[in-house]
């Protein structure tokens, strides 16, 4: 695929689509929030899906274990980051979030803490609500190399009701991606204090600057036992809709803990769709892939440099990896939400700070994941949602 199809896209075509980027607001409104990407799928992914329109496969998927999705999986950890898997620790879910539900109810019981890096992904403080979990909340905070693990904190104030620690890396929304160093001692405090890590990798593929992402259970075999990692295709090949990802459970213990919590069936079923469309992403659409995160890099630069020279009221530092962008708008002198101002005077959509953390009220988070004319666009309502007058 040409990267020249990352560009020239229809908006018209778009606001077409029922997803729930194009769909939640009206019209009028940009959206440039959740987490999907407005590129056409890979052509080996398009091709299989059309393969089973064309014969009509819309039956009931085939078991888990004869997908071939489990051992796509281990080959390519194996291929691009060095980690070996067994496929047999593979479990083949319909979603990250669903996963990561799943682990709060199966490793820690109700009342048990549950560390968590905010700024963070909404599902991550929502799950450890709604399983009547108990936050133990550790911010990042700012540093030299941007969005940093505070480890002094990190260590303090944990008690043995702990029982997991959740991991984003690369990191949502901040787009930080976390270095060996800094994940070795995350994986200390881990061995310290007993905690099952739970490593959410979605963004696995999608680091800019020839960095390379450190898969979390690939640091020792001690570290793999407690690790449950969780990963999709979703993301990087912008397929969330047919509903596949992928759970490497680090030891048989952590495999049998959740199946005795949760049998297979409760977690739902799978579609076909997207075992057809996850199995050609991971083998077939690599080429792509480069393309695609090429695109994206060139839209991280570009945002930063309009940033910079356009908008001395907001700071952001440049993510590291992921397409999406953290901003601080203290520095515009709100008192009214920046989500809400941007939406109402601007008629841009982008994601609410408060939902990823007490005290980043005054953040938003853009979606960069576009082509440069609608990232153009963007930029243009947020300057004049800025201009005007209160």
């Amino acid at each position: 695929m040409a990267e020249d199809r990352f560009d020239g896209l229809d908006i018209e075509s778009l606001r077409r689509r029922k997803s729930e980027k194009w769909s939640s607001y009206p019209p009028e409104i940009l959206p440039a929030w959740v987490a999907e990407m407005d590129f056409p799928v890979a052509e080996p992914i398009r091709l299989a899906l059309q393969e089973s329109l064309d014969t009509s496969d819309m039956g009931y998927p085939i078991a888990p274990g004869r997908t071939g999705i489990r051992e796509a999986f281990a080959e390519r950890m194996e291929s691009r980051y060095g980690w070996r898997v067994d496929p047999h620790q593979v479990e083949v879910l319909s979603e990250v979030v669903q996963g990561l539900y799943l682990a709060l109810s199966s490793f820690a019981g109700p009342g048990e803490g549950v560390v968590v890096q905010t700024p963070i992904y909404p599902p991550f403080l929502g799950g450890v609500e709604e399983t009547a979990r108990r936050l133990v909340e550790k911010p990042l905070t700012l540093g030299t190399e941007g969005w940093e693990i505070d480890f002094d904190d990190l260590a303090q104030n944990l008690d043995r009701e702990t029982r997991i620690f959740l991991l984003c890396n690369p990191h949502n929304p901040s787009g930080r991606v976390f270095g060996r160093g800094e994940l070795e001692r995350i994986a200390e405090l881990a061995l310290e204090h007993d905690w099952v890590v739970v490593a959410d990798e979605i963004h696995a593929d999608l680091v800019f600057d020839e960095r390379v992402h450190v898969p979390f259970a690939s640091l020792a075999p001690e570290i793999e036992a407690r690790t449950l990692t969780l990963n999709s295709a979703s993301k990087s090949f912008n397929i969330p809709g047919l509903r596949c990802a992928v759970a490497h459970f680090g030891s048989p213990d952590l495999r049998k803990r959740l199946d005795a919590a949760y049998p297979r069936h409760i977690r739902g079923g799978l579609g076909l769709s997207g075992l057809y469309a996850t199995i050609a992403a991971w083998r077939e659409c690599d080429a792509w892939l480069d393309a695609l995160r090429n695109h994206l890099e060139a839209n991280r630069n570009y945002l930063m440099d309009e940033l910079a020279s356009r908008f001395p009221g907001i700071r952001c530092e440049a993510p590291q990896g992921t397409y999406l962008a953290w901003l601080d708008c203290s520095g515009l002198g709100w008192k009214e939400s920046p989500y809400a101002r941007f939406l109402e005077r601007g008629q841009v959509a982008l994601s609410d700070g408060a939902r990823f953390g007490p005290g980043f009220e005054a953040f938003v988070r853009l979606n960069f994941a576009t082509s440069r004319e609608i990232l153009e666009q963007i930029l243009a309502r947020m300057e004049s949602a800025i201009q005007a007058a209160d």
